[in-house]
């Protein structure tokens, strides 16, 4: 390969997990009829007058596996944590006690499950695409240096099989994440 020219495959690599990473986050956030803390991350409660995620007005636990709490610590913010969830598509009725908020996690039933594998199968797709954005991005890199002369038309091949390899792994491993979290909600 060329002296002259030098693509960062560590930067491609290193944007394409933060695609992963985001994948992996909006994963957790769907709920598999089991509790988890996880699944309330994406909420965000309107508090003080800016929207805040609701682990930073409560602590979130999981007391038993049917069962999320929501321990509000300001007295004022309860309603509006309380809308919040209700409002956030995650399908769970907010029971009030106190300060202390108790979602019940109802059992999915069929056609539930199926609308949560197309969404995961939505979460996978933009993660698809945005390493392919990042593949652009690197192929942009290498037209651009063969065009300025920095590379043959061999390092040029060279450099576009070796971006082309990441994201066929990464590709790859968005599948087999998405086949993981579609048999885990598919789980009864």
């Amino acid at each position: 390969m060329s002296d002259d020219f030098d693509l960062d495959t560590d930067d491609l690599q290193r944007r394409m997990d933060g695609a992963m990473a985001n994948l992996r986050t909006e994963f957790a956030s769907l709920r598999t009829g089991r509790a988890s803390a996880s699944m309330l991350e994406p909420v965000m409660v309107d508090a003080y007058g800016a929207m805040t995620p609701i682990n930073q007005v409560g602590t979130v636990n999981v007391p038993e596996p049917r069962m999320v709490t929501v321990n509000v610590w300001d007295k004022s913010l309860v309603g509006k944590v309380e809308k919040a969830i209700r409002e956030s598509g995650l399908g769970i009725n907010p029971q009030t006690n106190g300060t202390i908020i108790m979602l019940p996690i109802p059992e999915l039933n069929e056609e539930r499950r199926r609308e949560l594998t197309k969404v995961a199968g939505q979460y996978a797709e933009h993660a698809r695409v945005a390493i392919r954005n990042v593949r652009r991005d690197g192929m942009d890199q290498i037209k651009k240096g063969k065009n300025d002369g920095a590379m043959s038309e061999d390092d040029q091949k060279l450099w576009e099989t070796e971006v082309q390899d990441l994201t066929d792994a990464m590709i790859h491993s968005v599948d087999e994440a998405l086949e993981t979290k579609q048999a885990e909600i598919m789980q009864v």
